[in-house]
């Protein structure tokens, strides 16, 4: 085996590996990764004995070690004065070198271990966004705090290079007092409007895979009946009191939406702060995992206010900003604020340079009225070259999310060259004039929603649509 070196291997840095503690971490990865195999011990288990599904398990094990120790033995990365190189591979090297330009931020994320330890995960942001396989390649799964720390100043100060701001202030706030920070109340309060049934969605899909097997179905009144004898106090008075059981029945659901939405947003915003920094703006949140990372104000596209018909009754808002990064979650929206007053929303907005668009009328929702007579006008549209039309169009909001959150502008591409194909289609195989006006109607003003729809694409492409050619 042969690997290409880089003949100036000095000049990018001395070679730098993981912390050995990584061999822990990147076994339990390897293992769970592994379920196949806990399949085939079980089977060797109930089928060939013990004795050999324990050898088996150990061959497992010292099979995924062996394998993690030469994964860190052969990874390693070298930071230099313009770029980082990250070589990794067993058996085929891969050698990746990542500008200083290209980086446009770092972001440093911790476990509860790693918080323990004094370690840390650095992620490369670069303009082509980090996802799937080429996130991992760009991401150094674990070494020291301190080290993660130089790394980012580092990169801070060599990567804008047309700031006059000082290496060692980059990653520092400017000033002291946060733009946004919630305290352990407001974050409580939060919790309460998260309201979340999430753990029924749980349990439906472990009675689904593992229900029958173990006898474990609790969305089944069987269930019940056989877990809670007949000579039961609490079976009884179900039984006598069935109204006084279905309104207890839920308020428990009401009280598990309220404890998931808790428990969910406390792991989630635990120590939330925001602070303005020589770069954007850096966040810092979580529990048990800690993420902190730095939004560029260069890189943010808009911003969304968004709130709910119990939080706007308060005043609350939540505030997220849209930007060409994407957060830890894989999205491209960035939780500037959970919970916020209109006052905090607008701090926060002056410190992007940015200010909320005047609205000179409240807005107004839709009529259900209006609603209704549309829905009755399209309802002549039962043909299935209509009814894929309208499908078609209906995913024109997603298309345009999926298109800039992965910056591929040519999924709007294909997606409006499908649609015009659809029409055409549509067109040679029916007349649009006819007698019957309902479905005359219905028609013309699907190709209007259609025209529409094509015309926005093509303008947020940047390419025109001329009525006649």
């Amino acid at each position: 085996m042969s690997e290409a070196i880089s003949p100036d291997d000095r000049a990018v840095g001395p070679p730098e590996r993981l912390h050995p503690l990584f061999l822990l971490s990147g076994l339990t990865r390897s293992l769970r990764s592994l379920a196949g195999a806990y399949a085939l011990i079980a089977w060797l288990a109930f089928t060939k004995g013990p004795w050999l599904a324990v050898l088996a398990a150990l061959a497992l094990l010292l099979f995924g070690l062996i394998g993690v120790v030469i994964y860190w033995t052969r990874f390693e990365f070298r930071v230099g004065a313009d770029e980082i190189r990250i070589d990794h591979g067993i058996v085929s090297r891969t050698h990746r070198s990542i500008p200083f330009d290209r980086i446009q931020d770092v972001d440093i994320t911790q476990g509860p271990l790693q918080r323990l330890l004094g370690l840390a995960k650095v992620t490369f942001e670069t303009g082509g966004g980090s996802a799937g396989r080429h996130a991992e390649e760009g991401a150094l799964q674990m070494i020291t705090l301190e080290r993660a720390e130089q790394i980012r100043v580092l990169v801070r100060s060599r990567g804008q290079r047309a700031a006059t701001v000082p290496a060692a202030s980059a990653a520092q706030s400017v000033g002291d007092e946060p733009v946004y920070a919630m305290s352990f109340s407001r974050l409580l309060l939060a919790g309460t409007f998260n309201f979340s049934l999430a753990v029924l969605g749980v349990l439906f899909g472990l009675t689904q895979t593992v229900g029958d097997t173990a006898g474990f179905d609790p969305l089944s009144e069987s269930f019940w009946r056989s877990a809670l004898s007949a000579e039961d106090p609490v079976a009884r008075y179900a039984e006598q009191h069935r109204a006084a059981a279905a309104i207890a029945g839920a308020l428990l659901l009401v009280l598990i939406g309220f404890a998931t939405g808790l428990v969910r947003t406390i792991i989630r915003e635990f120590g939330f702060r925001l602070d303005r920094t020589d770069v954007g703006l850096r966040r810092r949140r979580g529990l048990f995992t800690r993420t902190d990372v730095t939004l560029p104000v260069r890189r943010a596209q808009a911003v969304v206010v968004g709130t709910g018909p119990v939080r706007d009754r308060f005043g609350w808002r939540e505030l997220k900003l849209q930007s060409l990064a994407r957060d830890e979650d894989g999205k491209g929206d960035h939780v500037l604020a959970p919970l916020a007053k209109d006052g905090e929303v607008d701090a926060i907005l002056a410190q992007l340079g940015w200010r909320r668009l005047a609205v000179s009328a409240p807005w107004q929702p839709i009529s259900l009225a209006y609603v209704s007579a549309f829905a009755i006008a399209l309802s002549p549209l039962v043909e299935a070259h209509e009814t894929a039309l309208l499908a078609s169009i209906s995913r024109y909001p997603e298309v345009v999310e999926q298109s800039a959150l992965q910056r591929a502008p040519h999924t709007l591409v294909h997606y409006l060259r499908d649609l015009a194909n659809d029409f055409h289609t549509y067109y040679n195989a029916h007349t649009f004039i006819v007698e019957d006006a309902a479905v005359r109607n219905a028609r013309l003003t699907l190709i209007a929603g259609l025209r529409q729809v094509i015309h926005n694409g093509l303008a947020l492409l940047g390419v025109s649509a001329p009525e006649q050619m």
